[in-house]
């Protein structure tokens, strides 16, 4: 039997390629990917995600923790009344804990304003907050006589200080990125139920088929027999 044409193997090959494509578009279950588009879009309606809704929580944990602190060294100091009215009313930068209590006061309002009403998604006003605590925690801690008033002269300095690049660390590299990645995944999901929707649902495998190669090889047989019979008539 002669071998196929070159046209109609390549035509054999089209037509199945072009079968293996559709049924590779067709076994992504649209079920699927409107459940996982649904489940993003009720993240977006939730208002905050997770992460970043773990991330003011520990804003708030650093505004309590060191308020505690601060209240626990007022009354180790000769109670919360008197030692209170000398640090806020009498105030002194040299020996006071109070302005520690007020940058700590001041990180919770920036940083709660900015990533939880505003949702910012940028890491300036983490960036703010860290670099103004540092800065005044180093001037403070070098000009004042806080080390000579006991524990709570180291204490409430490096609680501070820690608090606030734990704050930047984990907005930086949890809270972002996270945030970036679930978008990406969104985007994704939704362009592949876009195309999804472009390939009709009535479509199978055996809407697309080719000639069998049985018909052509039978054709060229009956032609070959044809061929000798004539031959043998002929002599």
């Amino acid at each position: 039997m002669n071998p196929l044409p070159e046209d109609m193997e390549s035509a054999l090959t089209g037509s199945q390629s072009s079968r293996a494509s559709l049924r590779d578009v067709h076994s992504i279950n649209p079920t699927q990917l409107m459940a996982r588009i649904e489940s993003y879009e009720g993240r977006e309606k939730k208002g905050i995600s997770d992460v970043r809704r773990t991330f003011c929580l520990f804003v708030t944990f650093d505004l309590l923790f060191v308020t505690l602190l601060w209240i626990i060294e007022l009354n180790v100091n000769g109670g919360i009344e008197n030692t209170l009215e000398k640090e806020v009313v009498q105030y002194d930068y040299y020996s006071s804990y109070f302005d520690i209590f007020l940058l700590a006061v001041f990180r919770f309002k920036v940083l709660i304003l900015a990533y939880a009403v505003c949702r910012l998604r940028h890491w300036w006003a983490v960036a703010l907050t860290t670099a103004v605590t540092s800065a005044f925690l180093l001037v403070k801690v070098i000009l004042s006589k806080l080390f000579s008033q006991g524990a709570f002269g180291y204490v409430l300095p490096i609680i501070s200080f820690i608090l606030a690049w734990i704050e930047t660390w984990f907005l930086d590299f949890k809270v972002l990125p996270q945030e970036a990645e679930e978008e990406n995944r969104l985007r994704i999901v939704q362009d592949a139920s876009e195309r999804a929707a472009l390939i009709p649902a009535g479509l199978s495998d055996g809407q697309f088929y080719s000639p069998p190669e049985s018909e052509a090889g039978s054709e060229e047989e009956a032609e070959e027999k044809q061929d000798s019979e004539k031959a043998l008539l002929d002599l």
